[in-house]
């Protein structure tokens, strides 16, 4: 499912939601003011719903945080109604069927438990983005490689993704990450993209936290999506290199540990639009005898990665999800209508992919089931 197709049929949800509500509110009042301020709600919601969008955000004479705030509340409130008005449905159709046949007592209890489960989104929501959101934890992950040289076998790589430096990740809180980062003494660091959201969020601050960050062979990178929405790729990448940041650009950079070369390919974000194009010209980046390992922002690229030969794709993007529901063993999330590769580890052949939940947020300012991650990625004979 595209992108846009997925947008489409959250604006009709949600506004079938939005008009039962309205219908609720109308019909419990008659109050002309009363009535003014629901249909006023109800405009101002469809105005600040479209705040949600990055790449039209990018676009408005708005500025980017406050406009961010805005879509986020909006967003916010779109996600719990729709529980709320669900659950509010269900337990009226429980209530219709068994209200003839159970005892006042049993009746009592089922209404209490459905206005208990009614506040329930705002409590999840509430744990999503007060608690979970920088719950920042390491994840150390072995990633096998077939072939793989003697002297590259326990190599640490370092990989942080995602952190969208803004109006939801402050830069103290991006400084605990480094600090933590910086007690795993990685031989190699990456970075995989979105270093911020919008145009006006403090990309500086964010570079200045990772020039911190220290590693054997050095601190590499590509760039996101939201570098090319704020249009900042080059300036991104030209105040990184003040600081000893690589972004790798359609280029490539051999690294020799021992006797083995680690070839780092990296490319700028590769939009599903240009699935067609996906990577189009890094095969001539593939090093014959090295560990090609190439960074890329979208995961989905993964399988024409493993054509061209590269070993291992680093990539992020898709937040795990960010808000991920368990059901049955199987992962329930946004990113699964978008890609196959939402989180972790992930095989093609001889070739592995790992994608990174990253550090910050998007849309809602919260996770759920999907916390924030410092990767730390362990490279080891298959």
């Amino acid at each position: 499912m595209s992108t846009y197709t997925l947008d489409i049929i959250l604006i009709i949800v949600f506004t079938v939601v939005q008009w039962r509500i309205t219908r609720l509110v109308l019909a419990a009042t008659a109050n002309r003011w009363a009535r003014y301020a629901i249909f006023s709600f109800d405009a101002a919601a469809a105005i600040s719903y479209s705040f949600t969008f990055s790449n039209f955000l990018a676009r408005l004479p708005v500025p980017t945080q406050p406009g961010m705030v805005i879509g986020a509340v909006c967003l916010a409130y779109f996600m719990t109604a729709t529980a709320m008005v669900g659950l509010h449905t269900a337990f009226g159709l429980v209530g219709r069927v068994l209200n003839a046949d159970t005892h006042p007592g049993r009746r009592k209890v089922l209404s209490l438990t459905g206005n208990a489960l009614m506040a329930a989104p705002f409590a999840v929501m509430g744990y999503g983005a007060l608690v979970q959101r920088t719950d920042f934890r390491v994840r150390e992950v072995d990633l096998p490689i077939p072939g793989l040289p003697e002297d590259l076998d326990n190599l640490r790589i370092l990989q942080l993704s995602d952190i969208h430096l803004s109006a939801f990740l402050s830069e103290g809180e991006f400084a605990r990450v480094v600090d933590t980062a910086l007690e795993l003494r990685p031989h190699l660091a990456v970075v995989t993209g979105d270093l911020i959201s919008g145009p006006n969020d403090p990309l500086d601050a964010c570079i200045r936290q990772l020039a911190r960050v220290k590693a054997d062979a050095g601190v590499f990178g590509c760039l996101g999506n939201h570098e090319r929405y704020a249009k900042v790729e080059d300036y991104a990448t030209q105040a990184a290199a003040r600081r000893g940041i690589r972004f790798l650009r359609k280029q490539a950079q051999p690294l020799r540990f021992g006797n083995a070369i680690l070839n780092l390919a990296g490319c700028d974000y590769a939009s599903t639009h240009e699935r067609a194009r996906y990577l189009a010209g890094m095969e001539r980046l593939v090093l014959p005898g090295a560990m090609n390992l190439l960074l890329q922002h979208n995961p989905d690229v993964f399988p024409v990665a493993a054509r061209q030969g590269y070993n291992l794709l680093l990539a992020g993007h898709t937040h795990g999800g960010q808000v991920t529901v368990e059901i049955l063993d199987q992962s329930i999330n946004p990113a699964r209508f978008f890609t196959p590769f939402v989180y972790g580890t992930y095989r093609d052949g001889n070739a592995g992919a790992y994608v990174t939940r990253g550090i910050g947020t998007i849309g809602v300012p919260a996770r759920i089931g999907a916390p924030p991650e410092i990767s730390l990625l362990r490279l080891r004979k298959a």
